[in-house]
């Protein structure tokens, strides 16, 4: 029988049995009504040093390996995005060879692949706008190289450094007329990082809006989408019916994004989501009943992976990238529960247990009994005996 003991978060202990069925895996084409890619992780060399502080080391068979489960799920893949611990663990060189690699693969099989462009490589201390702006530049470089859609992340040299709106304008104005293609831009909370209080130039996120708008407004002929990871879906609907014709609004909101990718009768938002990664079969499988108008089997889908998604990005949201690793592991996609620069001690053994439990429920545990087994070696490693 599949029962753990697992902890809970009182303290306690209990027996908990795996009842959930677990949602189809064989592939399946790509969306035709929305646009979705996963942000994928990264998968850490377990026998390699990876603690704090240390040069990132990855399993690269097993890294690239993620990316095509994704793309068999009928999925893009957002690649060297903050789930692949962008800032957390993953420094500029490790990057690079990353987006390289990524892109050698997406192009082999024509699948779809976006990947960030950062200012990671800079100094702080040596930090001015027109740094920012060439530190942009070379990324915006190798992403284009690897023929990925650039995906210009929000950055914090630029959060650091910028005195006010006119300066977000100036920087992102250079780098859209220097792009080669259209670009996805990236607007990312305080929840998912700090650092990134006051982006755009504005206190409260709202004040914004309209701003950001015309800035795409502007260049919308090189603008491909935005993603807004606000974890405010009202926000997210104010700026998507701003947008000009033609103009995506990627939702990175992994708290509402059923009913923003359903959308209403305005519009609907596409998809740009770390949640999806770990539940790729279902929402591959919603978003297909969408496609043919199947909104009560989308929502069936679709609904039951929210208090999964809620949980793995509870605060502090920007350890979500923990739950998104764990469960890779559970489903068999690496050898072990490692993570580059020591992140797989940012969530607690209840935390885990529960993500378990949820993602039963979600039916996005692929092989119950392989799930069970791992999670059952980590639990008396733990010290709960089963």
């Amino acid at each position: 029988m599949n029962t753990l003991r697992m902890p809970t978060a009182d303290g306690g202990v209990e027996d908990y049995t795996l009842t959930g069925t677990p949602v189809d895996t064989a592939p399946v084409p790509p969306a035709r009504s929305r646009t979705a890619y996963a942000a994928a992780h990264v998968v850490a060399d377990p026998a390699a040093p990876n603690a704090p502080g240390a040069p990132p080391r990855l399993d690269w068979d097993a890294t690239l390996a993620f990316r095509h489960h994704l793309w068999d799920q009928g999925l893009g893949v957002a690649d060297a995005m903050d789930t692949a611990q962008r800032g957390m663990g993953l420094d500029w060189t490790a990057t690079a060879e990353l987006i390289r690699r990524s892109g050698a693969e997406a192009a082999a099989r024509g699948a779809a692949l976006a990947c960030g462009v950062g200012t990671d490589q800079l100094d702080p201390s040596h930090t001015s706008l027109e740094s920012v702006i060439t530190a942009y530049g070379e990324q915006l470089g190798v992403v284009q190289g690897s023929g990925a859609t650039p995906v210009l992340m929000a950055s914090r040299a630029l959060a650091a450094v910028a005195s006010g709106p006119d300066d977000y304008v100036k920087v992102y104005g250079r780098l859209l007329r220097e792009a080669g293609r259209p670009v996805i831009l990236h607007w990312l909370g305080t929840a998912f990082d700090p650092a990134l209080a006051g982006y755009w130039g504005y206190g409260d996120p709202a004040e914004a809006i309209e701003p950001v708008a015309a800035l795409i407004a502007e260049h919308g002929d090189r603008v491909e989408g935005i993603k807004v990871s606000l974890l405010d879906a009202s926000l997210e609907i104010r700026l998507r019916r701003l947008l000009p014709e033609g103009v995506r609004l990627y939702t990175g909101d992994d708290f509402h994004y059923p009913e923003l990718i359903l959308g209403d009768e305005h519009g609907h938002s596409h998809a740009l989501l770390g949640i999806l990664a770990a539940i790729a079969p279902a929402a591959a499988r919603a978003l297909a009943a969408l496609d043919e108008g199947g909104t009560a089997r989308y929502r069936a889908l679709m609904d039951p992976t929210v208090p999964l998604a809620r949980h793995l990005f509870a605060a502090p949201t920007f350890y979500y990238k923990t739950g998104i690793a764990f469960l890779a592991w559970l489903n068999g996609h690496q050898k072990g529960f490692h993570m580059v620069g020591g992140l797989h001690s940012a969530r607690d053994l209840p935390h885990l247990a529960q993500a378990v439990r949820l993602a039963d429920a979600a039916g996005v545990l692929s092989d119950p009994d392989l799930a069970v087994a791992r999670m059952r070696s980590l639990l008396r490693v733990s010290g709960v005996d089963q």
